[in-house]
C-alpha cells in the first residue's frame, strides 16, 4: 500500500472540563461560549430551510470548524485552535464533552472536521493536525482516542480537513496539497485527494485502485463534501488566485490541480467544475444539500451561496447574507431539516463582531 499503514494504538486522552479564558487567547474575546435565549422554531425534516428566520444558538466560540450531529439530535462543534469539542442544544449553554490534546493548531491547521458514524455506535471521528501530520481519530466523547488513518502531510495552509460518512457507510476525507502542489498528482500521496475509507481507516472496497484509499485526485484544498438524493458526491475546493470550484466527484477522475485552476482542462482529460467563483467572492468551505438546493459557506466572500441541483448539474448560484455575519465556515443540515451555519471571524482573518464566533440555525419550513 502506498501510504503509511493506519495506526491502531489507543492514545491516552486526559480530559478536563474547563471554561475558555480570555487570557488564553491572543485576540480580544468578550465572553465564553454561551447559549442565546430564543424561541427555537420547530423544523420539518422534509422542509426547506428558511433563510429569513435566523436563530442564534451559541456565541463566544473559538474558531468553530467541524459540525456534526449525534443520534439524539445534539450538535457537536469542534474548535480549531483549542482542540475542544462542545455539545450544543438550542437554549442550553455549550457543554465541553471531549478534548484532543494532540492537536497542534498553527496557521490553518488544528482540530478540523467532525463526523458521526451511521448506526447506533455513536463513534465520533475527527480530522486533526498533530505534531507530525494530519490524521483521523475515532472516539466516544469522554473516552480514549484511536488513530484510524495517519500520514497526511501538514502545513501552515492547505490542510483540507472535511470528513463525512457517505450513503454507502464509508468515510470520505477531503485533503489539501499541504502547499506542495505536486502531491495532488502523486497517486502515492494522500494529499490533494478525496479519500474513501472504511470506518476502520482502511481503503474502502470498490475504490478505483484496489488497496488505495484514493477516490479522486488533482485537488488543491478540499473543504466541503455533500451528497444529493441520488447519492452523487459534490466537493468544494479552494482555488489559488483566480477561481474557486464546486465539483461533481466521480471515482478515479482527475480534477486538474496544479495544471488547471477552474475550467479549461477537459481537452487534457481533467474533470471540469460545475461552478466557479472569483476567489474574492467565495473561498468555499463547508457545503450541505437539502432537497435540490446546495448551500456553500464562503470565507473570504463572507456570504452563503445557494444553487439548484438537477441530475448532476448546478444552476446559476445566488448569494445570501453578504457581509451580514462575516466569514462563514461550515454549513450542515440537521436531522430535523434545519440548516446550521458557523461563522469564522476569530480565526485571525476576519473582522470581529460582538459575540463572535457564533452558531446560527435556520429552521425548515
Amino acid at each position: 500500500m502506498p501510504f503509511a499503514s493506519p495506526l491502531r494504538a489507543l492514545l491516552a486522552a486526559t480530559l478536563a472540563l474547563v471554561t475558555v479564558s480570555a487570557c488564553a487567547q491572543d485576540r480580544p474575546r468578550d465572553e465564553t461560549p454561551t447559549a442565546v435565549a430564543s424561541s427555537v422554531a420547530p423544523s420539518s425534516p422534509g422542509g426547506i430551510p428558511d433563510l429569513a428566520a435566523a436563530e442564534e444558538v451559541a456565541r463566544g466560540l473559538d474558531v468553530p470548524w467541524g459540525l456534526t450531529f449525534l443520534p439524539d439530535g445534539a450538535a457537536l462543534v469542534a474548535e480549531r485552535d483549542s482542540g475542544r469539542i462542545l455539545r450544543v442544544l438550542p437554549g442550553r449553554a455549550p457543554e465541553l464533552v471531549h478534548e484532543l490534546p494532540e492537536v497542534v493548531a498553527r496557521g490553518e491547521g488544528g482540530l478540523l472536521g467532525l463526523a458521526v458514524a451511521p448506526g447506533e455506535s455513536a463513534d465520533v471521528y475527527a480530522y486533526l493536525t498533530a505534531a507530525e501530520d494530519n490524521r483521523i481519530v475515532r472516539f466516544r466523547p469522554g473516552g480514549p482516542n484511536e488513530v484510524v488513518f495517519a500520514g497526511i502531510a501538514k502545513a501552515g495552509n492547505h490542510n483540507g480537513g472535511r470528513i463525512a460518512f457517505g450513503p454507502d457507510g464509508m468515510l470520505y476525507v477531503g485533503t489539501g496539497d499541504a502547499g506542495d502542489s505536486a502531491l495532488a498528482q502523486d497517486p502515492a500521496s494522500p494529499n490533494g485527494k478525496i479519500l474513501r475509507l472504511t470506518p476502520d481507516g482502511d481503503p474502502a472496497p470498490g475504490n478505483p485502485t484496489p488497496g488505495s484509499p484514493v477516490l479522486s485526485l488533482g485537488h488543491r484544498n478540499v473543504q466541503g463534501l455533500a451528497w444529493d438524493g441520488a447519492g452523487r458526491l459534490y466537493a468544494a475546493e479552494f482555488g489559488q488566485n483566480r477561481l474557486d470550484e464546486l465539483n461533481l466527484i466521480e471515482p478515479g477522475r482527475n480534477y486538474g490541480w496544479p495544471a488547471v485552476e477552474g475550467t479549461g482542462g477537459a481537452d487534457r482529460g481533467f474533470a471540469e467544475p460545475l461552478l466557479t467563483w472569483p476567489t474574492s467572492a467565495a473561498s468555499p468551505s463547508g457545503i450541505a444539500i437539502a432537497g435540490d438546493t446546495l448551500y456553500l459557506a464562503a470565507l473570504r466572500g463572507e456570504r452563503l451561496w445557494t444553487t439548484t441541483l438537477a441530475d448532476g448539474t448546478a444552476a446559476e448560484p445566488r448569494a445570501h447574507f453578504t457581509g451580514t455575519y462575516g466569514r462563514l465556515r461550515t454549513v450542515t443540515v440537521a436531522p430535523d431539516g434545519a440548516l446550521w451555519l458557523t461563522t469564522s471571524n476569530t480565526d485571525g482573518r476576519g473582522d470581529l463582531r460582538s459575540g463572535d464566533d457564533r452558531l446560527l440555525r435556520f429552521p425548515a419550513r
